[in-house]
């Protein structure tokens, strides 16, 4: 911390109690009275250096009853810094020894404006010698903070001497210029995915301060959060008006955030941050200048619910425009936070839309947002991830957020929605995300059971089919609310069960939905016609190879040679593949090829007889539905491959 060094001689002040008496030949003949504290000095010393202290002695004049010993009695008790500042003042002016700091200049400098110790009564006074110093103070960054800090004390002086301006200019400055040195920090969206869970990371770290963390973007974080919050804000809008990135400026206000409201953070100091402000958010030097600690020596304290509101509504609207510069996780949280203090409309509804813009990068654990409203019906909010999802589905912004179209997902994610060669963290688009996202949750609110149907489907109806490359997550979460729900109708059931697609189940989910006893019966009919046409497809697709490889013919068959429906096409690929490796082979190999695929052929028997006792269990005639495996050509086709193989 930078110093200056001023007068040459030695101390001659002495504490008395709550007196400060000059240890000098001559005795005291006046007195400044400062708040409880009392100075007994002498006038010239004071007469030769302050304007103020000049015009007061010249104009006292002594109370009639003869009271005060006939000595000179002033009261300056408004002047700024208080008696602390007085009293180096008075060592100024007996030429005593005193050292300027970061901590002490601009108490000293508006107490010096206030005494008018200008250079019209004296050569280098104390205002020439506080500026001179101040402007070292404001070249290094720690020392600026510490000066910014001190103006919340002698306030509104220090904004009529702007030293305030010149300290918050000279922040801006420094961490702008170290902003702009540095590399470019990637998008927080994209750092969110260094640790993903189903796609969406899970963590608990805000991914802009995160990113900015690690490229050594953060340095300054920890320095101006101790600012009061009116102090922060003006210099996060200094910054941003010097062409500051979104990126760090959300990292520093996520930092604040996190200090200072509790929830977010834990051994926050809350009353810190509003250092000068009151409950009704009002500025200026009155609720300041009663404060002559900073934030840093401010007492730990419980805030009240007006000011953490207020601090939050503040914070929201302090944060950058720009989509997925405030991690997702983060946004959540003061979500939660809005709902607990019952923040403003438009402050929740902000939220919200941010949230919306960039769903896709949430997880789970943060979406379950507790219903905290007056009318608790659920135990999660279902009403505001509804409103989430609607802002994220009527995103525009490019295939980047919002709708994705059918054809682009298909093209962009075959079977599963992941392009060629990509991983399911990097390569799933938004919207199958999102998709993936909310069928988790509605898994999760499923068990709840005031859960309305009509809340439930309308929820689940949002995210377009084409968005769910598998259905098997909302399947699970239809099953998990038919059995927290068991009084639901049949006709009931089948609306709810409409929002399943049958030719997307996985094998499993197909096996499970076959023994489903919750399921109306539609349904399963459905699961097994649609499972009975996969079978028939991959049975095709194995003897349409075989045939090809027994020919000797030398002709590969290629994936476009059978027609194969679009739920069956996984099924016939891996076995289209298996088969290509094998046929590759020489001659013996052909022949075994030729006994895998009959052992392949009787395996799917087995399955489909396994499915014939399934549909006979539900208590149908056995002659209606022997026919089904007719109408889709199965057992013709069996018996035609098990007789061309006896006679190979």
């Amino acid at each position: 911390m930078a110093t200056m060094k001023l007068g040459s001689k030695p101390e001659i002040f002495v504490l008395e109690d709550l007196t400060w008496r000059c240890t000098t030949e001559l005795e005291s003949d006046v007195v400044v009275e400062v708040g409880e504290m009392s100075f007994y000095l002498h006038k010239f010393p004071l007469l030769s250096r302050s304007g103020v202290l000049q015009r007061m002695i010249s104009e006292y004049q002594p109370p009639a009853d003869g009271g005060g010993g006939g000595m000179c009695t002033l009261q300056l008790d408004d002047i700024p810094g208080g008696a602390k500042a007085f009293e180096l003042a008075a060592k100024f002016c007996y030429d005593v020894k005193i050292e300027l700091n970061a901590l002490n200049v601009v108490c000293l400098r508006c107490a010096a404006e206030y005494l008018r110790m200008t250079d019209d009564y004296a050569e280098g006074n104390l205002i020439t010698q506080a500026e001179s110093f101040l402007a070292d103070v404001l070249a290094n960054w720690k020392d600026s903070i510490k000066a910014l800090e001190t103006c919340e004390g002698v306030l509104p002086t220090a904004e009529d001497l702007h030293l305030v301006s010149r300290c918050i200019t000279a922040l801006a400055s420094r961490a702008c210029a170290s902003d702009a040195a540095a590399p470019l920090v990637r998008n927080a969206s994209v750092v969110d995915k260094d640790a993903l869970w189903n796609g969406i990371r899970s963590g608990d770290t805000a991914s802009a301060a995160a990113a900015a963390a690690a490229s050594g973007m953060d340095w300054w974080y920890e320095d101006v959060s101790f600012l009061s919050l009116p102090m922060f804000k003006r210099l996060i809008q200094a910054m941003e008006a010097k062409g500051m990135r979104a990126e760090s400026i959300a990292g520093a206000i996520m930092f604040y955030a996190g200090r200072f409201l509790p929830g977010l953070k834990r051994d926050t100091s809350f009353s810190n941050a509003l250092a000068s402000y009151g409950a009704d958010g009002s500025g200026g030097g009155g609720g300041m200048s009663s404060r002559n600690i900073t934030p840093r020596a401010a007492s730990v304290s419980a805030p009240s619910e007006g000011d953490q509101r207020y601090f939050l509504e503040e914070i929201v609207a302090l944060l950058p425009t720009k989509k997925g510069v405030a991690s997702t996780k983060f946004l959540l949280g003061i979500l939660r936070k809005a709902m607990l203090l019952h923040a403003s409309p438009l402050c929740r509804e902000n939220l919200e839309r941010r949230i919306g813009a960039q769903l896709e990068d949430a997880s789970l654990d943060d979406l379950l947002v507790p219903n905290l409203g007056y009318h608790v019906e659920t135990l999660y909010d279902i009403d505001c991830v509804q409103r989430i999802l609607d802002y994220f589905m009527s995103s525009t912004d490019g295939i980047g957020t919002g709708y994705t179209s059918p054809a682009l997902a298909e093209e962009g994610g075959g079977s599963l929605g992941i392009p060629q060669g990509g991983t399911p963290s990097s390569s799933l688009s938004p919207i199958t995300m999102v998709a993936k996202l909310m069928d988790g949750f509605l898994a999760e609110v499923a068990p709840d059971t005031n859960l309305k149907l009509p809340k439930f489907q309308a929820l689940a109806a949002v995210v377009p089919d084409y968005a769910r490359p598998v259905d098997d997550g909302i399947y699970r979460a239809i099953d998990i609310y038919l059995k927290s729900h068991p009084w639901l109708s049949e006709s009931e059931r089948e609306q709810l069960c409409r929002l399943l697609n049958c030719q997307k189940l996985s094998l499993e989910a197909c096996t499970h939905a076959a023994q489903n006893e919750r399921l109306p019966l539609r349904v399963v009919v459905q699961v097994l016609f649609f499972e009975q046409l996969r079978l028939r497809t991959s049975i095709t697709g194995w003897f349409f190879v075989s045939d090809n490889a027994a020919g000797g013919d030398g002709a590969r068959p290629h994936s476009g040679g059978a027609i194969v429906p679009k739920g069956a096409a996984a099924i016939a690929g891996s076995a289209q593949a298996e088969v290509d490796s094998d046929v590759e082979g020489d001659a013996p190999g052909g022949k075994e090829s030729i006994t895998d695929v009959k052992a392949r052929v009787s395996e799917l028997e087995k399955e489909c007889k396994s499915m014939k006792q399934e549909i006979r269990r539900l208590g149908k005639p056995r002659r209606s539905w022997s026919l089904l495996p007719k109408k889709c050509g199965f057992g013709a086709k069996v018996q035609q491959a098990q007789t061309a193989m006896s006679g190979k």
